[in-house]
């Protein structure tokens, strides 16, 4: 099949540049020094790659991804980097054949995780995002409590994704030593081999900061979110769109806002400006005279979502397409 002739709108992976992308994160943090995340993609697939280019433990956002990655023999170590009270969807991961480990950040996560089958956990720390995460000076009393409830406390994760977007580079670095050294005094007190933080947009400020492995998941794919940081990943990701209006300076493709993660704002199209997004148009100015029956190539200016909203990805190179994956961990 040809990329002009899919149904669209397509969710279309350049095969290239996704590899490319794998292969220069692997060089930064090769092995286990990675823990992809899945949440970029919900894809076992997609995440095979990733195992393929050296990464054997992965990061999850929901239970329903963990137990998919369970179940598809990827992956030899699985965290939840998330907390549930959930006692089905515990138990469900505790049945697992593979290690799952879970965050906790309270003393109800800790009793419903090990009430529920589950054996490891990590001691989530608020490094400055107002998410989840307990205060670092209390992280030691509930690893205390994890331990007595019958848990392997393996350590500690905390996600600095308020600095993901620090425009300029020392200051991020800055920024986001001082949120490790949150984790670091946390971590003293709890213990545990693991030290869990990162992102793609922190992916390569680690080295001195007592983290041993990075959840990254974006930049396998991109968006035009990270693509404004200057990192060494490449745009692999594109929602195609076929051109199904024109009018005097503008033009309509059918990708709208249920083909996208709307969430950063407007999505960029290649050769065009964007001007708004609706249900399922986008309409924008093109660089060059448009022609219904064309095809427009939309940027997502938010990977993770955008690829939720989509039952499959098309894997192209050039103008053919070569394989097709499922999205299967879309969904709750």
């Amino acid at each position: 099949m040809q990329l002009s002739e899919l149904a669209t709108p397509a969710l279309v992976i350049d095969v290239d540049a996704f590899d490319r992308n794998l292969a220069t994160m692997a060089d930064v943090h090769p092995g286990r020094r990675l823990r992809p995340h899945v949440k970029a993609h919900k894809c076992t697939a997609l995440a095979a790659a990733q195992q393929a280019a050296g990464h054997s433990t992965f990061t999850c956002a929901t239970p329903r991804e963990v137990v998919g990655m369970g179940r598809s023999g990827v992956g030899d170590d699985l965290l939840l980097a998330n907390e549930t009270v959930d006692a089905a969807r515990l138990r469900a991961m505790a049945e697992l054949d593979v290690p799952v480990t879970v965050a906790v950040d309270s003393i109800e996560t800790v009793r419903a995780a090990a009430a529920n089958g589950i054996r490891s956990c990590l001691v989530d720390v608020n490094v400055g995002l107002p998410r989840c995460g307990v205060e670092p000076d209390r992280a030691g009393s509930l690893a205390d409590a994890a331990r007595a409830a019958g848990l392997d406390v393996r350590g500690v994760m905390g996600y600095e994704g308020h600095l993901m977007m620090v425009p300029e580079r020392d200051d991020r670095r800055a920024r986001v030593a001082d949120s490790m050294s949150l984790l670091r005094a946390a971590h003293a007190d709890v213990g545990g081999e693991i030290v869990s933080a990162g992102g793609t947009g922190t992916f390569d400020l680690h080295d001195e900061t007592g983290v041993t492995e990075v959840q990254a998941g974006s930049y396998a794919l991109m968006d035009t979110h990270y693509g404004q940081q200057g990192l060494p990943f490449e745009q692999a990701v594109f929602v195609v769109g076929t051109v199904i209006s024109v009018g005097d300076g503008w033009a309509v493709a059918d990708v709208g806002l249920k083909a996208l993660g709307m969430d950063h704002g407007n999505p960029a199209v290649i050769g065009g400006t964007v001007w708004f997004c609706s249900d399922e148009h986008v309409t924008y100015a093109p660089d060059d005279a448009a022609h219904v029956g064309g095809r427009a190539m939309i940027v997502p200016a938010h990977v993770d979502p955008t690829m939720a909203m989509h039952e499959a990805a098309w894997i192209v190179r050039g103008g053919e397409v070569i394989d097709r994956w499922p999205i299967d961990l879309r969904g709750w």
